[in-house]
């Protein structure tokens, strides 16, 4: 059976870092994942 194949576009707007940071949970993972030490492709602010 084939994967169904979602556009580049649609995956960063739904799961992208911008996406992340709108939404109170979102900031809570990344967050989190910064604890971890995963590094984040975060832009100078």
């Amino acid at each position: 059976m084939e994967n169904h194949r979602i556009s580049k576009i649609k995956k960063k707007r739904k799961s992208g870092f911008l996406a992340r940071m709108r939404t109170k949970g979102g900031r809570n993972i990344l967050k989190r994942r910064r604890r971890i030490g995963r590094s984040l492709k975060l832009r100078n602010t």
